[in-house]
């Protein structure tokens, strides 16, 4: 059976580790990145099925990094959800207008964050057509 993988961007350490450790005890294969840039260096090399992406990073922000992987036919499929302490109103539809496919706000319930992030809708490649440009861009 092949584990689910998936990709933990956020640029607090502790955070970074809180967050991954659920998945890795259920069994997910977990890449962690601290920030846009090494998020694409690992997406360059493996896909996962889910991305866990902090909005704000240093440098290039996670909205700005979602809209990039949602425009690229290789990875619009994956699965994003905006992990953000930015709970104030208009945030929410600003991820999901950026593309990300869920929206959690810090702080998290770790011990939950598995099963949530599970009950999000997997993004099918077939969603987006050849040449298709996702309205959210």
């Amino acid at each position: 059976m092949k584990l689910a993988r998936i990709l933990v961007v956020d640029d607090n350490p502790i955070n970074l580790r809180l967050i991954s450790a659920p998945f890795a005890f259920e069994g997910y294969e977990v890449i962690m990145a601290m920030n846009a840039e090494d998020a694409q260096i690992n997406l360059a090399d493996t896909l996962p099925d889910s991305i866990l992406m902090d909005i704000a990073l240093p440098g290039m922000d996670g909205l700005t990094l979602t809209r990039l992987l949602k425009m690229d036919a290789r990875t619009r499929h994956i699965r994003i959800v905006a992990l953000t302490a930015f709970a104030t109103k208009g945030d929410e539809q600003k991820a999901f207008d950026a593309g990300c496919d869920g929206y959690v706000t810090k702080p998290i319930d770790t011990r939950a964050l598995p099963a949530l992030v599970a009950g999000y809708p997997a993004v099918l490649p077939a969603a987006y057509p050849s040449g298709s440009i996702p309205s959210f861009l």
